[in-house]
């Protein structure tokens, strides 16, 4: 099927894993391969993945080979695959814009970015680059806030034609705006904020589904995390947060039996520990009524690696982007964005996005919602009959 060359914005932790787990499974047996939905998905496997371009603003990293910025510091996430051969792509100086909160010039350097202290990239070369690397697929790994900074990425994506992976929360995929661009431009996108493969939203999600169709009434909740990587010392400007709330809290309450009241539900960061590093450690509690109205609770401690935890979602959304080039769809991808991210276009219960997203590797359905629908509407007909 060819090769998927991809472009990666932001070099750290998620991007360390992200490349990593791409030459972990290089040699492996495909029986042996786990937290993938397919190790072969529509003809391409996690070793047809190529990085041909990376931009980042850390003086560590710019002007390295990207198989060595991914261990250079502030990356903290686990080591599982140390022998990364070279790839002959070299990190180039991107720009910074908001890419980089105030408060975090406070810290020492190996908790925090150290900008470089050379010219930052302006669009023009940006997009040359992109062109020139071959790049199909631009993955947007920078932090949590990074309003401006996503949007100039988003339309060096426009311009060079290359599509747009967001896996942070700042809404391009699930902004009308945003996504009737893409569709105009024939590019496809997913987004918005990658959902782990077993973090703390997916974990929420299914509970919070259980709740409503076991019957119980569901009254209040909260979720509470801790970390120690950038990405949880960035989110200490709590300025910075308002789109990552937005995110996790949505996707909780969307499968919700009835919508809590804003008082009744608590999604979101809560704060900064320097030694857990790369490893998140989240809180849920759930209140309700079972039968009679006869109260009862639920409280569940999950404790996870962050980055590998999403890298293998990261793999299967990119394989996805590369069936969309291949069939020439164009926009945003509502059935694998609904599967892959926090904060789609449209909203699914997991079950249903997943069997959606099976759909859309077969070719069965496209990128539309309504595609989608008319899709599940017959499979119903189908089911009845």
């Amino acid at each position: 099927m060819g090769r998927i060359k991809v472009g990666i914005v932001g070099v750290g932790n998620c991007a360390s894993a992200l490349i990593q787990g791409i030459h972990y499974y290089k040699d492996k047996d495909p029986s042996e391969v786990i937290g993938l939905m397919h190790y072969d998905l529509g003809g391409y496997k996690p070793s047809d993945i190529d990085i041909v371009c990376a931009f980042d603003i850390d003086k560590r990293k710019v002007g390295k080979d990207v198989a060595d910025a991914i261990f250079e510091k502030p990356n903290c996430t686990t080591v599982f695959c140390k022998d990364i051969p070279k790839t002959g792509t070299i990190v180039k100086m991107g720009r910074v814009l908001d890419g980089v909160s105030e408060h975090m010039k406070n810290y020492d350097e190996d908790h925090t970015f150290v900008v470089a202290n050379e010219p930052e990239a302006t669009k023009e070369e940006i997009v040359n680059h992109l062109k020139e690397t071959g790049c199909e697929i631009l993955i947007n790994y920078l932090p949590v806030g990074s309003e401006k900074a996503t949007q100039f990425y988003a339309e060096c994506a426009l311009e060079a034609g290359v599509a747009f992976f967001n896996a942070i929360p700042v809404f391009i995929a699930s902004n009308e705006l945003w996504a009737k661009r893409f569709e105009k431009a024939g590019i496809p996108i997913i987004g918005d904020d990658i959902k782990s493969q077993v973090g703390a939203t997916i974990t929420h999600r299914v509970l919070v589904d259980l709740f409503r169709r076991r019957g119980v009434k569901l009254d209040r909740t909260y979720q509470l995390n801790t970390g120690g990587n950038t990405d949880f010392l960035n989110m200490l400007n709590r300025s910075r947060l308002a789109s990552k709330k937005i995110s996790k809290t949505e996707a909780v309450q969307a499968v919700a039996a009835e919508r809590l009241d804003d008082e009744n539900i608590h999604v979101g960061p809560s704060d900064y520990v320097p030694w857990q590093k790369d490893n998140k450690i989240c809180f849920i509690r759930m209140e309700g009524r079972l039968f009679g109205d006869v109260p009862m609770n639920l409280e569940l401690r999950l404790s996870v690696e962050d980055s590998p935890n999403s890298a293998g979602v990261v793999i299967d959304g990119i394989r996805c982007l590369k069936l969309a080039l291949d069939r020439n769809i164009g926009g945003v991808l509502e059935a694998p964005s609904a599967y892959f991210c926090k904060h789609p276009l449209k909203q699914f219960n997991d079950d249903e996005a997943y069997q959606l997203v099976e759909e859309f590797i077969k070719g069965n359905i496209g990128a539309k919602i309504h595609e989608v629908s008319d899709y599940s509407s017959r499979k119903g007909k189908q089911a009845s009959a």
